[in-house]
Parts: structure tokens; C-alpha cells; sequence
């Protein structure tokens, strides 16, 4: 079972992120916001990637055939 088919947890930070209302937040701050999740999703997508390549590079050291 990939971890993707594993159901999310109950404190999911994600879900406390979607959660947070925004109105208390400044117009910088709904920049900085921006700017910082922004960082995350690269952060995120350049791990993905790696994690792709390793599973290919593991897919062809122990492909049948």
C-alpha cells in the first residue's frame, strides 16, 4: 500500500491551514502568506521529483525480465 492510499490523520496540518480564516490578516501579511506557501509547494514538487526518480531507478534495478 503507497502512502497515498493511507487516510489522512485528524491534525492534518493541511487541514488547519485551510481551517484558518483570513480576515484577521493584513494585506502584508496575506503577501507573506502567499510567499510562504508559495516556497512549500517548490519545496514540495522538487521532493516529488526526487522521489519519482528514486522509484524509477529502484523500478529498473529490479525489473524482471
Amino acid at each position: 500500500m503507497d502512502d497515498d492510499d493511507l487516510p489522512r490523520r485528524r491534525d492534518d496540518v493541511l487541514a488547519a491551514l485551510i481551517k484558518q480564516p483570513l480576515d484577521p490578516l493584513s494585506v502584508d501579511e496575506l503577501g507573506e502568506r502567499i510567499e510562504t506557501l508559495e516556497a512549500e509547494i517548490e519545496r514540495v514538487k522538487a521532493h516529488r521529483t526526487a522521489a519519482t526518480s528514486h522509484k524509477a531507478v529502484a523500478e529498473s534495478l529490479f525489473k524482471k525480465g
